[in-house]
């Protein structure tokens, strides 16, 4: 049975999509951009702080879901400019054990939503 995931922690969805869908053990995220959940206002400072801001909202998903990055298993990252891959891993490589770090790919696109850096989706289990 579907259950959907909803946290007022994270950003409301600004489209039909639903933050996350639990299915049985596994969860699968929505994509994650840098809106601050508060006040829903895009932080874009600089790519590091735009990441961080992303995996905030990621864990506030994960949460609601009474899951952590532990739990991830697979993760995707669209970024704009591949020159911003080592700042984005450094942040994203913070959230994780690097010994029990999930798969992952990282792809390059030509845009994301509201003009955003990064975007991050995810794939976890109980």
């Amino acid at each position: 049975m579907k259950k959907i995931i909803y946290t007022d922690k994270a950003p409301a969805p600004i489209g039909p999509y639903s933050q996350a869908v639990l299915i049985g053990s596994t969860l699968y995220t929505s994509g994650q951009i840098a809106l601050n959940p508060q006040t829903m206002e895009l932080v874009l400072d600089d790519i590091e702080t735009e990441t961080q801001q992303v995996m905030e909202n990621m864990k506030a998903v994960l949460q609601a879901a009474d899951m952590t990055f532990e739990n991830v298993v697979k993760t995707t990252i669209f970024i704009m400019n591949m020159g911003d891959f080592a700042r984005i891993n450094s942040i994203y490589a913070s959230y994780f054990d690097e010994s029990n770090a999930p798969a992952r790919e990282t792809v390059q696109v030509a845009g994301l939503p509201k003009g955003v850096n990064v975007e991050i989706s995810m794939v976890a289990v109980k």
